[in-house]
């Protein structure tokens, strides 16, 4: 069967990609093993946001009375409840996918496919041809990182619960295993958390990482950092973790968030000339081109960054170069990113280290405040829920370089801010900026005096 184009993976990159093509008049086939929508859509983003709303309100409820509501009994969550509705929105979610693609003339091809040589996908007995082949697989979780680790749940397996453990043991320290370590205790759960940093969220500013373990230690977390596990054993009702020094911690449940690999194995790269590097990743250049001829990846299976958003960016723009009048590369100097954890965390721009380890002379202002919401409830107002932010500016053109935050609303008020850096606002359009008032985000437009100088 021919086309201008064949896409393999059905997630958020390959369907934006596959779309953007047909609206450009690409004969279009995308091919997914799965289900159609991808990991953020039905494993990830979406429904680890939808437990993280269930979360939050064990600090509704708490502070409810402050604010003069009487709750009469104490306020139970029901999994099976959840697990039911977040099932009915990832079907919805997936059917409007396929609806997606079906109206804009896509062929979807469901089966697990491989490249047969240039130019060639096969695709159970079915073998598409097209000059453009583009690998969109994405990436799933790690399970070898600690013997034993393969017989824990992930992330897919948690998000499938009906009924939550007593007690469980998170193993990692970034993103999934601090917005799950976080959700889970705030829903009952007695969590420690085990990895080998001294703090959570390798990659993020110092600020945040300090705020996100002091945050999650509030909520209840037992944090052990510096400890990985060095084997895990299933047992007939839950599991044993060999700490070493013989200590071992009996557990009802395990959650492996050690991290994803890209999803290259069984792709068949070797028939057009390809290797996936040691981390299983697809190299590609800034054009998203492979080494093989006519052949790209987009998203996690390239390891450049691993976030939903730059997946559909990278997908249309490659769409756009191969059959549009406006060829274009992503930028991913510049990127937004959230952890869903409560408070949440929004980050734009380079950590504070990464500013010292480049020698990048900065000026730093930062900020720190109990919300107007939590102080109102004085002292019984729940632990931790502090708001700090902090934005890093170069010392030579007043250009704000970043921005990071945890607090209520961060996510959204980051990405704001997100439009602000990305047109190159300096620190003197920050401060003429008149504030909301009250709001936690005025603090940004807000802070006059640096705090420190970099380096």
């Amino acid at each position: 069967m021919e086309f201008d184009l064949v896409v393999i993976g059905a997630g958020s990159g390959g369907v934006a990609a596959s779309r953007r093509a047909a609206a450009h008049g690409a004969r279009v086939a995308i091919v997914e093993a799965g289900r159609v929508g991808g990991t953020c859509v039905l494993r990830g983003c979406v429904p680890k946001k939808l437990l993280m709303y269930a979360a939050e309100f064990d600090d509704t409820f708490a502070q409810a009375r402050g604010y003069g509501w009487t709750i009469a009994g104490v306020p139970d969550f029901d999994m099976a409840v959840w697990q039911a509705a977040k099932s009915a929105e990832t079907a919805r979610l997936e059917g409007i996918y396929r609806r997606l693609l079906e109206g804009s003339g896509v062929t979807l091809f469901e089966g697990a496919a491989r490249l047969d040589g240039p130019q060639r996908v096969r695709v159970g007995d079915e073998t598409l041809a097209a000059p453009h082949i583009v690998l969109a697989t994405g990436s799933s979780p790690i399970r070898d990182t600690v013997p034993g680790l393969e017989d824990c749940a992930t992330s897919n397996e948690l998000l499938d619960l009906d009924a939550l453990p007593p007690h469980a043991a998170v193993i990692g320290s970034g993103y999934i295993a601090v917005e799950f370590a976080s959700a889970l205790a705030r829903l009952g759960v007695q969590v420690l958390m085990y990895y080998r940093a001294e703090l959570p969220l390798r990659g993020f500013d110092p600020m945040l990482r300090a705020a996100a373990a002091a945050e999650l230690q509030a909520a209840g977390v037992e944090l052990h950092p510096g400890v990985l596990p060095r084997r895990v054993r299933p047992l007939l009702d839950g599991f044993a973790l060999e700490l070493g020094d013989e200590h071992v911690l009996e557990t009802d449940w395990v959650l492996n968030a050690t991290g994803r690999r890209p999803n290259s194995t069984g792709l068949g790269l070797e028939t057009v000339g390809l290797a996936p590097r040691e981390d299983g990743a697809v190299a590609v250049d800034a054009a998203l081109r492979t080494g093989a001829a006519g052949v790209y990846a987009i998203g996690d299976l390239t390891q450049m960054k691993n976030l939903t958003p730059v997946a559909i960016a990278q997908g249309r723009a490659l769409a756009d170069m191969l059959f549009g009048s406006a060829p274009r590369e992503v930028d991913l100097s510049l990127v937004a990113s959230a952890v869903f954890m409560q408070p949440p965390i929004a980050s734009i721009g380079p950590a504070e280290d990464e500013l010292v380890a480049a020698g990048r002379k900065a000026r730093v202002f930062e900020t720190e405040f109990r919300p107007m919401k939590q102080a109102f409830l004085g002292a019984v107002a729940p632990a931790g829920q502090r708001t700090r932010m902090k934005l890093l500016v170069d010392a030579a053109s007043d250009r704000v370089l970043a921005a990071h935050m945890i607090g209520a609303d961060a996510p959204e008020i980051v990405q704001s801010l997100a439009v602000a850096l990305s047109a190159g606002a300096t620190k003197a359009h920050f401060d003429r900026t008149l504030a909301v008032h009250p709001t936690a985000a005025e603090e940004f437009v807000l802070m006059r005096e640096p705090v420190r100088m970099l380096p």
